[in-house]
């Protein structure tokens, strides 16, 4: 019986925490949001075509999601500490139905303005931007160090799985109720995830640490951390580069290669199965082993995949690639989100993780823009060729810059202080 070998006013010691603890406040709201996600990703570009958008139109509202999320960061950690996690993330969900609303708005029997649709596209970029920072540092502030980045890793992969299963759920609905079908699958999803977040109980912080929170400026957090932005940022901002270029590479190098767009279809959906199965593992090896000896492959993976790329010439090749390019990805599954709450201090956290975002963010949307140059200057295949050397120089940032385990913590894990002291200035967590 447990306890039954404790000594007598000796006090009963609390029992081991689990994920499962977790799993629905975190973890299936992260799921449903990565389904929404999913549904409404692939038809952007037909509804903005539908109504005669120009291509040039259609790819700035493509681009949309990621400057909203860009935008957003640093208000999103402002009102995750006003108002605290649970709520932010209610209010995210309410921005996330607005902004689909306005997109069946432009989708109705009348003819919309193209305005009404890019700025519902530009309110789901930015709610997701306050729905990730409020589940990080939820997740951040529940889950023992010793056990982070198997939380953080399984909350990238379940929004991985959601954002893998939501095009079949939408292509199905579209191909039942037209295209508008597909963003009422996101509303639902999204509904769905408000009412799991409602449920569930929030943060425990005491008033002093909510004022202390709120008390932190974004001035103040880069004055202090700068050290830490510039080198270890530098390198997830490489991290963020190359992962975010290998989300249009696979279909690019395919229609070059001359692969079906059926096929090349597949290829992606491989690749994606790949990505989404291999986070866990590696949440369990960065617990007991440190961050290195996952950051490190998964950005040189990513990378060498790119540089093989221009080598295959056939399906079979491609899927091969493809399948290494996704298996370097899944492995790094939050590990931008680990690093960051490693290095983040107690007060001040969610303005840390919010500037540790933008970093990120940065990166994203540096990585495409880093392959067309290459591209006009050299062709495709010179292009991947220089994205890939964008990952292995990532590989090597992170490699330098990511500090060693401090120490072995009980149960095998790792207390991970990602530099925020010699690299950052004091560590007041």
């Amino acid at each position: 019986m447990a306890g039954a070998n404790r000594a007598p006013g000796q006090p009963q010691s609390e029992p081991p925490f689990r994920l499962r603890s977790v799993a629905l406040p975190a973890f299936a709201p992260a799921a449903l949001f990565g389904l929404a996600s999913g549904a409404m990703l692939p038809v952007i570009v037909t509804s903005a075509y539908q109504r005669g958008a120009s291509t040039a139109v259609t790819a700035f509202i493509g681009s949309l999601l990621g400057i909203g999320s860009l935008l957003t960061n640093i208000p999103a950690g402002i009102l995750a500490t006003r108002i605290g996690e649970r709520r932010a993330m209610l209010a995210a969900a309410a921005i996330t139905v607005a902004g689909l609303g306005l997109c069946l708005i432009y989708l109705g029997r009348s003819p919309g303005s193209v305005v009404v649709f890019a700025l519902g596209v530009f309110l789901v970029g930015c709610a997701s931007s306050v729905y990730n920072l409020a589940r990080q540092s939820y997740l951040v502030e529940m889950v023992p160090s010793e056990m982070r980045a198997r939380a953080l890793s399984t909350l990238g992969g379940t929004m991985r799985i959601g954002v893998f299963a939501g095009p079949f759920l939408g292509a199905l609905a579209n191909e039942l109720g037209g295209v508008r079908a597909a963003y009422l699958v996101g509303v639902a999803a999204i509904g769905l995830a408000a009412l799991v977040v409602h449920r569930a109980p929030d943060l425990e912080l005491s008033p002093e640490r909510r004022l202390a929170g709120a008390e932190v400026t974004t001035r103040r957090v880069v004055r202090e951390h700068w050290r830490l932005f510039a080198t270890l940022g530098l390198g997830v901002l490489l991290l963020s580069a190359v992962r975010q270029t290998r989300q249009t590479v696979i279909p690019l190098w395919a229609h070059h290669i001359g692969v079906s767009p059926a096929e090349s279809s597949i290829v992606y959906g491989i690749a994606g199965a790949v990505d989404a199965l291999t986070f866990y593992p590696a949440g369990r090896v960065m617990d007991r082993h440190g961050r290195r000896i996952v950051a490190v492959p998964c950005t040189v993976v990513m990378g060498v995949a790119c540089i093989l790329m221009p080598l295959t010439h056939g399906l079979t090749t491609l899927i091969l690639v493809a399948a290494l390019m996704g298996f370097g990805n899944g492995i790094g599954s939050g590990i931008v989100m680990t690093l960051a709450a490693d290095a983040s201090p107690a007060a001040g956290r969610l303005t840390f993780l919010a500037v540790f975002r933008e970093l990120a963010d940065a990166g994203a949307a540096l990585g495409p823009v880093i392959l067309s140059l290459a591209t006009g200057v050299g062709g495709l295949g010179n292009g991947l060729v220089v994205s890939g050397l964008v990952g292995v120089a990532a590989g090597v940032a992170l490699w330098r810059w990511i500090p060693r385990p401090a120490a072995s913590a009980p149960g095998g894990g790792m207390v991970v202080n990602a530099g925020a002291a010699p690299l950052g200035g004091p560590d007041t967590r």
